[in-house]
């Protein structure tokens, strides 16, 4: 069955089209055609004026639904967190485990690895945040948890697996080659929660390192004499996740990066929390209560613990508080991290071949639809 989705604005290349329709066939954008030449037998999707646009790709989501996926490292707590997730235009996203125990991470990988078997939608591989990070830059992360890289930890990163694996790790607390080695086996790898000094940066990006894990926080900053971190982040090519929620870091320091980085280096994450769709005021974090205080999520001392944020919100804040045109909040959320996770030849445009994973957006921001190879999911 072919579907034809009309009578909207089609974000393509960068820019709103009108008067197009977007064909869809066995899961896969198959044309894109004048809406005067949509097949007689295509079943029609009225997007009753809606902007079509691919759908949002998060690196970065520790939870939702109620679940929490340190502590539900399963195909039921991923498929729980992508559905709170989809509500809010997440077509794409990487399950998150916060700084844990070696067997945790490796229940956490093979739930991934069985998800993706299983065609539970959405998921694309999984992001491992820790536990090989700098203490002194912990954040909400255990001190407790923190350890080094060494040869069982990378036995269980570098097995074979399904889908998407992304480290985030200090670099200054790695042996030299373990990052290539990283790499070697299919792996993305960031830097966060690092006090790394911009050399040390200059040499994870030498083995592979491509990514920044939440720019600006919990890391080292840029100095006058010692770049750090975000002097690294800033002078690269490094594609740098950003929380754009008011809190985790100042808009004009955000709009600053956006001007250095453009919308290909930064993408938008949302670091969300179990708290994501559903109304719940606090919940547990590795034996901590967080608190949900309107739009922020904190612990007892007031350190923030992720972000209360979805990426439609993200987006939304994208534009209002960065200046980004929705064009480019859009693709911060879609086309970056897919080209980020290497997956551009597969998602995060609408173009023929890629998969139909795509989002109606309307006047007001707000998801009204989302597609998963071009299957509907009704908010």
């Amino acid at each position: 069955m072919m579907r034809a989705f009309v009578n909207g604005r089609i974000l393509i290349d960068g820019a709103l089209a009108e008067g197009r329709a977007v064909l869809v066939a066995d899961g896969r954008i198959a044309a894109i055609v004048a809406a005067s030449d949509v097949p007689a037998g295509a079943v029609r999707e009225d997007l009753d004026g809606a902007i079509l646009a691919p759908g949002f790709i998060d690196t970065q989501v520790n939870g939702g639904g109620g679940v929490l996926f340190n502590d539900m490292p399963t195909v039921e707590g991923i498929a729980a967190i992508g559905a709170a997730h989809r509500r809010f235009g997440t077509t794409g996203f990487l399950p998150t485990l916060i700084s844990d125990d070696l067997s945790v991470i490796a229940r956490a990988i093979a739930a991934v690895d069985a998800a993706i078997a299983v065609g539970v939608p959405g998921v694309l591989g999984i992001h491992v945040e820790g536990p090989f990070l700098n203490v002194e830059r912990r954040g909400i992360h255990r001190a407790d948890k923190m350890r080094a890289l060494d040869e069982e930890a990378m036995a269980i990163l570098t097995a074979p697996r399904r889908g998407r694996m992304l480290i985030t790790l200090a670099p200054e607390r790695v042996a030299p080659g373990m990052i290539a080695r990283l790499v070697a086996s299919g792996a993305s790898v960031a830097v966060g929660h690092s006090d790394a000094r911009y050399d040390e940066v200059t040499a994870a990006r030498a083995e592979g390192l491509t990514g920044v894990t939440h720019l600006f926080n919990a890391m080292s900053q840029l100095g006058s004499r010692e770049p750090g971190v975000v002097g690294a982040a800033l002078d690269s090519d490094l594609t740098c996740g950003i929380i754009v929620d008011g809190h985790h870091v100042s808009p004009a320091t955000l709009r600053l990066a956006l001007r250095l980085k453009g919308p290909a280096g930064l993408m938008l994450v949302t670091d969300a929390m179990p708290n994501i769709g559903t109304d719940i005021a606090e919940f547990d974090l590795q034996g901590r209560t967080i608190l949900v205080r309107e739009d922020r999520l904190i612990d007892a001392a007031g350190t923030l613990a992720g972000a209360n944020l979805s990426m439609a919100h993200a987006v939304a804040n994208a534009v209002a508080l960065l200046g980004a045109t929705h064009e480019a909040a859009i693709a911060m959320a879609s086309e970056t991290p897919a080209r980020f996770l290497g997956l551009s030849d597969e998602l995060g445009r609408i173009a023929p071949g890629l998969r139909a994973d795509l989002i109606a957006l309307t006047a007001e921001g707000a998801v009204a639809q989302s597609w998963i190879a071009g299957e509907p999911y009704v908010n």
